[in-house]
């Protein structure tokens, strides 16, 4: 089934952290201060990747495995507990490790969502932002802020950098999600295609011009 998707994009103060909307459903419980995962977190991140390719029913098309992700998100040290809003505490990224990964715990302890991210660059404004890979809370904690936290914390991270935007894509019949999105300041981006090239493609255009 062909995958099309909706570029939404968060601008400017239409995100602001510090304004009423986003401070609506943030009541976590304590486990949920430590956003920053570690190593040993690889197992979680990867279920939540996958529980997340079968909801927008894809499932065979994912690759990751604990060791890919375990090579290319840039963790926090193992003994780290705390979190600081809009400066994750990791290792440094780099080409070859470009993303880093929020993940929120509930009260039991139990890794219940995450946003795992990455950083681009606005020509136009010539400030860099976040580009939101994943965003994933599992079906049955839904509907208790998590969703809402996750972006909020991405969002104080653009801020923090003086960044420009945050964007992500949306499968177009994902209604819900775009509705949600939408309410907290998020807008559709109709007039942009998304491109890609990979697989056998991506070698074949490498070789193109010998």
């Amino acid at each position: 089934m062909p995958v099309v998707k909706v570029r939404l994009k968060a601008i400017g103060t239409t995100m602001d952290p510090l304004s009423p909307i986003s401070r609506q459903g943030l009541q976590l419980g304590p486990a949920s201060s430590r956003l920053t995962p570690s190593g040993k977190d690889v197992p979680i991140i990867l279920s939540l990747i996958r529980e997340l390719a079968d909801y927008e029913r894809a499932l065979d098309s994912v690759q990751a495995t604990e060791e890919s992700l375990g090579n290319t998100i840039a963790f926090a040290p193992s003994d780290q507990t705390n979190y600081t809003p809009g400066h994750p505490q990791t290792e440094p990224t780099a080409p070859g490790r470009p993303a880093r990964c929020l993940l929120l715990f509930n009260e039991a302890g139990e890794g219940v969502g995450m946003a795992l991210y990455f950083y681009n660059y606005s020509t136009w404004r010539a400030k860099p932002g976040v580009y939101l890979e994943d965003l994933y809370v599992r079906q049955s904690e839904r509907n208790k802020g998590y969703g809402k936290r996750l972006l909020v914390e991405l969002a104080k991270e653009v801020v923090a950098m003086g960044g420009g935007r945050l964007e992500w894509v949306v499968l177009k019949w994902n209604e819900p999600s775009i509705k949600f999105y939408e309410s907290i300041g998020a807008k559709a981006m109709d007039d942009w295609v998304g491109m890609r090239v990979d697989g056998d493609a991506l070698p074949k255009l490498a070789a193109l011009l010998g």
